[in-house]
């Protein structure tokens, strides 16, 4: 095993593939509700429902997108290094306003995506702690 290897082996802790696959599993879910939404499904839409921007067809776009960049940064995450990182911050703090921004269409489901993306933006913004060599 090289230098780089396991340099990168050190890096990817429990915490970083945790947020990788909630990051994964988000993603997937924001592209199939970006899709629903595009094709104006029935069970997306809401009678009178009011959006911040645009109207549905626009809002599956953004998710479908959120979701697209959501589930590189969960590959980029479980490749290592400090540039998955830092993109699994950024997309985790786009899921966390999209979510802010979806609270009037579904409450609940808002409020655990933004305490989800708090979680992931904690643990990947946080100083990686040293580990021991042998």
């Amino acid at each position: 095993m090289g230098y780089e290897e396991r340099v990168n082996e050190e890096r990817v802790t429990g915490w970083w593939v945790f947020a990788g696959i909630l990051l994964l599993i988000a993603g997937v879910l924001n592209i199939i509700w970006g899709i629903a939404a595009i094709s104006e499904s029935h069970f997306v839409t809401v009678n009178g429902a009011q959006y911040v921007f645009g109207k549905l067809n626009t809002w599956g776009w953004v998710t479908l997108i959120l979701g697209a960049i959501e589930i590189l940064a969960a590959l980029s995450l479980f490749q290592g290094g400090s540039f998955g990182r830092w993109f699994g911050v950024f997309a985790a703090s786009l899921a966390a306003i999209g979510a802010l921004l979806d609270i009037w269409v579904l409450p609940f489901w808002s409020i655990c995506v933004f305490a989800l993306s708090v979680i992931v933006l904690y643990e990947l913004a946080k100083t990686p702690e040293p580990t021991l060599r042998r």
